[in-house]
């Protein structure tokens, strides 16, 4: 049947090449873009997925800017360290050389002091100058600020870490279980013999040799012990009313590093443990404690603890007297505020957050309480040259250097093992969500080009064979004899 009114041909030619330019259409449009998803109607689902996939390679990678930002800061800081580990080496070798007290003027001794006092200064101007973007590395701004300190029964707190979470405060509670004490050995009789004895006596710092004569009395043997402290590290300690239950040969340190021995070498001198047990040599004994419930690392008087949430070094305060002992029981105080925050990982939560803290370095906190501070080293102190306490001032700044090389060795660490593996691990994630995020939104130049092939063959044929539909209609007027 043939009709005018309604060329069907012609409508469905119309509909077929309409899809067909769609078709081509969107085709040119992904070749272009490069996306295959370039608006939600292209694909809802593939489109929410993309999206999500977007935004955590973006969180990734700001958490790897984040880490790289936070190297860039321990390095600035460990630079500035450096500087401060060599000024404490200059200081260390003064004080050695001024030590050689015979061949020194006093002249050149206070030449010396005036360079160790310049140096002190340069490490306290150091610390308030080191600045990373007009944040204060070492002047104790990244230090953490603690609260109820009994100094009574903790000597020094540093804490390393903590990681407050949605919590106003850290608490700690640190239990002693076991007290630690110094090596010691007592003498209480019977006398030195008609001839007097020659005995070794030796300890931590070194072993002298002491003769006594039969004459000798315990307060005169005390006496004789403690001129040699500083080569022994152990001293006398006279028992009963001068010295009539004898005397105690105890140890300056504690714990199981710190160890007396008293030997004999003509005559006899016995010497007992705590026990009462007749030995030549004993050890000190180290602190069993727990901080937080958890079991620490003892070394004499100091804790240390390391947990995912505290780390921290504490140092017990020594009891004297009553057997040398340092008390049980626990004490509490509370980490409030400070240490620096760094967001390692792509989303804000605890567990993605490293939480350090960084002393000052100002030389009156450097040390600590019982061995002293830096600052006393400096003129018109305690411990400057003019007093003669070179060995006092030595210990000082020995362990100034320790926990100035700690403190270097733990921002290493940090920025080792787990800064520098941060990074790799989330730039292997990054790499990974970016071709999952790929898979699904990018373009396939091969399979599109296929497609585009395919619409434009399409559209060439749809517009031929609408013309033919069109001229269909034409054949009409065959009919009317036209």
């Amino acid at each position: 049947m043939s009709r005018i009114n309604s060329n069907v041909a012609s409508l469905v030619a119309q509909r077929h090449l309409n899809v067909s330019q769609r078709a081509l259409s969107m085709s040119l449009e992904r070749l272009a873009s490069g996306l295959r998803i370039n608006r939600g109607a292209d694909n809802p689902a593939g489109l929410i997925v993309s999206e999500r996939l977007r935004a955590e390679v973006n969180a990734v990678g700001q958490a790897i800017d984040n880490s790289a930002r936070a190297i860039n800061v321990i390095a600035t800081t460990e630079g500035a360290l450096n500087e401060v580990s060599a000024l404490l080496s200059d200081i260390q070798a003064l004080l050695i050389e001024a030590a050689n007290t015979g061949a020194f003027s006093d002249e050149e001794i206070a030449a010396n002091q005036l360079q160790i006092d310049s140096s002190i200064d340069s490490i306290s101007r150091i610390a308030n100058t080191t600045v990373f973007a007009g944040r204060r590395l070492l002047n104790g701004e990244l230090d953490y600020v603690l609260s109820a300190v009994d100094p009574t029964r903790l000597a020094d707190v540093k804490v390393l870490s903590a990681k407050f979470g949605s919590q106003p405060y850290v608490g700690v509670a640190v239990r002693v279980l076991q007290s630690a004490q110094q090596a010691q050995l007592s003498f209480s009789g019977p006398g030195l013999g008609a001839t007097g004895v020659t005995i070794d006596v030796g300890g931590p710092e070194g072993v002298v040799t002491l003769q006594f004569p039969a004459s000798a009395t315990t307060v005169q043997m005390v006496s004789a012990i403690n001129a040699q402290v500083d080569s022994t590290g152990v001293r006398a300690v006279a028992s009963g009313a001068g010295g009539a239950s004898g005397m105690r040969i105890v140890t300056d340190k504690y714990g199981s590093d710190a160890f007396v021995s008293v030997r004999a070498i003509t005559g006899t001198f016995t010497v007992r443990n705590r026990a009462g047990v007749v030995v030549p040599r004993t050890t000190g004994r180290d602190a069993s404690a727990t901080i937080n419930g958890v079991s620490t690392t003892a070394n004499g008087l100091n804790l240390s603890v390391s947990t995912g949430i505290l780390k921290a070094d504490v140092i017990l305060t020594p009891t004297f007297g009553g057997g040398s002992v340092v008390g049980l029981g626990t004490s509490n105080f509370q980490v409030t505020s400070g240490g620096a925050l760094f967001q390692l990982g792509p989303q804000v939560n605890t567990n993605l957050q490293e939480n350090i803290g960084v002393p000052s370095l100002q030389a009156n906190k450097l040390g600590n309480a019982l061995v002293g501070y830096l600052a006393d080293l400096k003129s018109g102190q305690s411990k400057a040259m003019a007093t003669g306490r070179f060995k006092e001032a030595s210990d000082v700044v020995k362990e100034v250097i320790t926990q100035v090389a700690v403190l270097r060795g733990r921002l290493g660490a940090f920025e080792k093992d787990t800064l520098q593996t941060n990074i790799n691990q989330l730039q292997i994630t990054a790499e990974n969500l970016s071709s999952s995020e790929s898979v699904i939104r990018d373009t396939d130049f091969a399979q599109e080009t296929s497609e585009l092939t395919r619409a434009q063959i399409l559209v060439q044929a749809g517009n031929s064979i609408l013309a033919i539909a069109n001229a269909q209609s034409q054949n009409v007027l065959t009919l009317l004899g036209g």
